[in-house]
């Protein structure tokens, strides 16, 4: 046992891509705070912010079919993707600001240019993809976005996915070249390393074991180093972004925002290819929709991943069903999370959800074969032999009471904090990563109000639309769009790939 004591300013808890934007966002605030880090993994990144463990998908809203829905009068609600593309461009700017700063380098390390598609079959699906593309090609955010449902013109953007397909039905896709793939392992580690130059102290091999308030309103985190010996370390604020192990630490802190909350957790799995030949033949990123009953997160998408200036292909996720809320984490995760406070409301979830425990607990009993006719809607001539299985990260979705009833399952991510702003934690999955300098600035802001207006400075320098509704603002768009792509290289749309689209 260890007395060690140590006192920081502020304490982050997890190594991933949330903790990494939140310190590199305050060091360049408040450049003298002292910031303390703990990641019970040996390294940065390795949980779902590593780049197999997601699809590397920048969430903009190009091509995922969750973020509109259809109204009963058949107009199509783009809300919610104004909101998450808006989000991509504030993250984009962020890394922009890093990169020109020399805070960072080598952005091709970590975001590559990859077209944006949406691909559907069937009268239905065609019709409500027609009346997307009208609604979003309207706004400024979309501007670029293009839709065919000619055969022939499908054959030039997803060589691979036409090769052999039989066309029965009404087909179409939208596309956008300014999507990019996003490697966000490499970008959290990328961030790490800069922290580290700051004197950002980092500790790896450290599990916070607890998290409890002390008599003159510090924080205490009992840490146990990788020798077994436990630490204690004071903060007036607590992050806590440890993925689906912040749920745990967010209840053993005993603030009154987390009772009542429970997760629900879900593994996924991917089909990956890393044959040369096939790879080659398919550049972009194309969703479809998710099956009925099927959580939103397995929405079917066919990825190019870039990994190390390697490529390859991704097809999924493959939802499942495991009782841990980290990969690598514990099969009583689940159980340990329900408490008396949330037992209700987890009852209920359970009661509310069997058909998607069915559904994911068969999705975990499938096999290779199966998952390859799920594939062969995508790559009809797809072979076993060239698909490998790829266990990819756990999420915890949120389940709370809302409006809508008790034990209700919330998609998206949420940060719950404390009333005096004291402690902070992220809940929940997808869109995640890509939106992680918005959703790091919602806790700035509700964490810190007291210095708000004193940073506002220094974040307009880091995020030229911060504080503005880009929608409203068709000019400044632009302006982003160019700024942005110039630091990320973005611009520089390869040949190579561009020649691609056109193999058969």
């Amino acid at each position: 046992m260890s007395n060690k004591q140590t006192k920081s300013d502020v304490l982050l808890i997890g190594a991933g891509i949330m903790s990494a934007t939140l310190g590199a966002l305050l060091k360049e605030l408040v450049p003298d705070w002292k910031i303390t880090v703990f990641e019970r993994r040996a390294k940065a990144g390795e949980e779902s912010s590593n780049e197999w463990n997601n699809a590397g998908t920048g969430h903009a809203s190009l091509c995922e079919l969750n973020y509109t829905t259809q109204k009963p009068d058949g107009s199509v609600d783009i809300s919610k993707a104004i909101k998450v593309n808006e989000e991509f461009q504030v993250s984009k700017q962020f890394w922009s600001y890093l990169v020109n700063s020399k805070l960072i380098r080598n952005p091709r390390d970590f975001i590559v240019p990859v077209p944006h598609m949406s691909f559907v079959q069937g009268e239905k699906d065609v019709k409500f993809l027609k009346k997307r593309f009208e609604a979003m090609s309207n706004n400024p955010l979309f501007q670029g976005m293009e839709f065919s449902d000619d055969p022939d013109k499908l054959a030039e953007w997803i060589p691979l996915m036409m090769k052999d397909r039989a066309v029965n039905q009404p087909i179409a896709a939208t596309r956008m070249t300014s999507g990019t793939d996003v490697n966000f392992g490499a970008l959290t580690r990328m961030l790490f390393s800069h922290l580290k130059s700051k004197n950002v102290d980092i500790k790896f091999n450290h599990n916070v074991d607890d998290v409890k308030r002390t008599s003159d309103g510090l924080w205490e985190l009992k840490v146990r180093n990788e020798n077994g010996a436990v630490e204690r370390h004071t903060a007036k604020f607590v992050f806590i972004g440890g993925g689906g192990g912040s749920l745990h630490l967010l209840q053993k802190s005993g603030i009154e925002e987390g009772k009542g909350i429970g997760g629900f957790p879900v593994s996924g799995l991917f089909m990956v290819c890393q044959n040369p030949e096939i790879v080659a033949k398919h550049n972009a990123k194309v969703y479809g929709k998710a099956p009925v009953g099927a959580p939103p997160m397995s929405v079917p998408h066919l990825d190019t991943r870039v990994i190390e200036n390697k490529e390859s292909l991704l097809f999924g996720p493959f939802a499942g069903f495991s009782p841990k809320f980290l990969k690598f984490g514990s099969m009583f995760d689940l159980v340990n999370s329900v408490k008396p406070h949330n037992l209700v409301t987890m009852m209920a979830a359970g009661a509310k959800n069997m058909p998607l425990t069915t559904y994911l607990i068969k999705e975990v009993m499938l096999s290779k074969e199966k998952r390859m006719e799920a594939l062969r809607e995508f790559v009809p001539n797809a072979k076993s032999e060239d698909w490998d299985l790829l266990v990819a990260g756990q999420r915890v979705q949120i389940i709370k009471d809302t409006a809508a009833g008790k034990g209700t399952l919330q998609f998206g991510t949420e940060v719950i904090s404390a009333a005096d702003g004291s402690i902070a934690a992220l809940l929940g999955a997808s869109p995640g990563a890509s939106t992680a300098v918005s959703v790091m600035l919602e806790v700035i802001n509700k964490c810190f109000p007291q210095h708000v207006k004193a940073w506002e400075p220094k974040l307009k320098e880091m995020i030229p639309s911060y504080g503005v509704s880009l929608v409203k603002k068709p000019e400044l768009i632009q302006e982003i769009h160019t700024s942005t792509d110039q630091a990320l290289g973005l611009g520089e749309r390869s040949p190579v790939k561009a020649a691609r689209r056109t193999v058969s």
